[in-house]
């Protein structure tokens, strides 16, 4: 059988306020087309769907809209779980209808594996949900220190895939999926902060070893894992949303595997996003305008940085704007000052990085606790969904 794995699709993001609705239904024909010439008998999408709890009906309906027509136009089944930013009940919502047309959507953490009839074969799925504490119901550990509780986490990871896929059967494909951080995957400024809501890294050990495939999300950069007995991937996302990702080629996965044998991988490279690329005007303003004319990256979004001896004026940033729609920022960079200017500086900080420099600000340079910072990104969490 033939397996597309796809992750962190994020419906519903913008980039600095502007809309990436087009990307978007460029990247659904895309795999639209995927799927019909390597001829996919199921889609695995590995959490995060949409971008936040509350996500705008335009994206909600394109989801569904596109999810159905893969399943009727190309008789695929369908497996979708949870990530972070997804409100586990709100996705999960039309379940019982979508499971008639062989759909399966999980949005809490069950016990439950997925099995799922391809042609003469079965695929059995142990598919585990963003797994935190809030969303299990279930306090990992009463050890107040760090360790211990990431320590705790880890079993309780491992348990539950144990229990997930201790039934599976040898003359069937066995799969894993989740959407987690495993420690050894590499990060991206464009991912929130695992940890926030009870949730932490887990070692590559925790993953089931009686599988073929663990299909992962949470890591926008593709990758395979190192140290896994079985194969377990990041598909990555398929937009780049943070110009830290500048260079990353995007992908999905297409494996293919017969019960109890090796999965022969393919990474299919993706072009319907825009690129996210950086420009370093060295030479000031000339060489920006050069760019310009030359109609540089015009299809990209851009972050503009120029060596300067003066302040630009505002028609100069005016004109820069107007010639490239795509530049959202640009950063002056003023010769004999340092480049990592503060406002630069915080955007590329993570919330928890934020609050251990104003934590040390305020107390004259004290370090917050790992219990501190654990329960201030949980107030953030809870502030963001009563937001949304």
């Amino acid at each position: 059988m033939r397996v597309l794995h796809t992750a962190d699709w994020h419906l519903g993001r913008t980039l600095e306020g502007r809309s990436r609705i087009p990307e978007y239904i460029a990247f659904f024909q895309e795999l639209e087309q995927i799927i019909k010439s390597e001829a996919i008998d199921v889609l695995l999408m590995a959490g995060d769907v949409f971008d936040s709890v509350n996500p705008p009906a335009a994206a909600e309906e394109m989801f569904y809209e596109t999810i159905a027509r893969l399943n009727r136009v190309y008789n695929v089944s369908v497996v979708i779980i949870a990530g972070n930013h997804d409100h586990p009940a709100r996705i999960s919502a039309v379940r019982s209808i979508a499971k008639n047309q062989g759909i399966y959507i999980l949005g809490y953490p069950t016990m439950t594996p997925v099995r799922i009839p391809v042609g003469e074969e079965v695929l059995e799925i142990g598919a585990l949900p963003y797994p935190s504490e809030s969303r299990m119901g279930d306090l990992f550990s009463k050890e107040p220190e760090e360790e211990g509780l990431r320590e705790a986490y880890n079993e309780k990871i491992r348990y539950m895939f144990h229990e997930l896929t201790r039934s599976f059967q040898k003359n069937h494909v066995g799969m894993a999926m989740s959407h987690l951080f495993v420690a050894g995957g590499a990060a991206s400024d464009s991912e929130r902060p695992i940890e926030v809501g009870g949730a932490y890294t887990v070692t590559v050990d925790a993953l089931p070893d009686n599988v073929q495939y663990t299909a992962l999300g949470h890591l926008h950069r593709p990758q395979t894992l190192k140290g896994s007995k079985g194969i377990a991937r990041y598909s990555g996302s398929p937009l780049a949303f943070s110009f830290s990702e500048s260079g990353y080629a995007k992908s999905v996965t297409v494996v293919d595997v017969k019960p109890g044998s090796t999965p022969h991988i393919e990474e299919i490279p993706l072009s319907s996003g825009k690129p996210l690329v950086r420009w370093k005007a060295v030479h000031g303003l000339e060489e920006v305008y050069q760019w310009l004319a030359e109609e540089k990256d015009k299809q990209a979004w851009v972050d503009v940085e120029i060596h300067l001896h003066d302040t630009p004026s505002l028609e100069q940033i005016h004109h820069i704007r107007k010639a490239h729609e795509g530049i959202i920022h640009i950063h002056p960079v003023f010769l004999g000052m340092e480049q990592s200017s503060s406002t630069r500086e915080r955007e590329e900080l993570s919330m928890e990085d934020l609050f251990q420099r104003f934590y040390e600000r305020q107390t004259g340079g004290a370090q917050p606790t790992d219990e501190l910072t654990r329960l201030f990104l949980e107030l953030i969490e809870e502030e963001e969904s009563e937001e949304d």
